[in-house]
């Protein structure tokens, strides 16, 4: 991977401290999903990661919100499709849903219970990982319509929140870590 792509991307995420709340800084991504060249790039490196990692894979899958910026056009370059896992009430049919905890509440997320037939392989997009909740419950709903998770794949990597903990042996790669 080249370093000079890799900063176009890093160069393009903005850091906001305290928000939502004091004592928190953002990772922003605003910034790179306005510049059409780096985010080419972004969708790029991911590609090359993927391409290099799986031989085959049959859907990504993204997470609600950020990951359907990501996942789409990621999911188009290596020729496969993409199913989407969103917050309840928000698709249609039939659906598998799973509650989890977040650092303020909880929440619950939904897939349709025919996005993947069972032993199809899947990649979970998403833009940040942080505490690790939401990426462990897209986990727990392929899991029940018995996917094979490939990997969990991110933009952003917040470690000092140390989610990839709640991912347990499941494949993790993030593009971007920060403390």
């Amino acid at each position: 991977m080249s370093d000079q792509r890799l900063r176009r991307v890093r160069d393009r995420v903005r850091p906001f401290p305290d928000f939502p709340e004091p004592g928190v800084l953002f990772r922003d991504i605003s910034p790179l999903l306005k510049d059409p060249a780096a985010f080419g790039t972004l969708i790029e490196l991911l590609e090359e990661h993927l391409r290099a990692a799986f031989p085959q894979i049959d859907f990504i899958a993204g997470l609600d919100s950020r990951g359907f910026l990501i996942g789409p056009p990621l999911a188009q370059r290596l020729g496969i499709g993409f199913v989407p896992i969103r917050k309840k009430g928000k698709l249609p049919g039939p659906t598998e849903s799973v509650s989890y905890n977040l650092e303020y509440g909880k929440a619950e997320l939904e897939i349709q219970s025919d996005a993947v037939e069972p032993g199809q392989k899947v990649v979970i997009v998403d833009d940040l990982l942080a505490t690790g909740g939401t990426m462990c419950a897209a986990c727990e709903l392929l899991k029940r319509l018995k996917a094979q998770i490939l990997e969990c794949l991110v933009v952003i990597e917040l470690k000092s929140l140390k989610g990839v903990e709640k991912l347990k042996s499941i494949p993790f790669y993030s593009l971007l870590q920060y403390d």
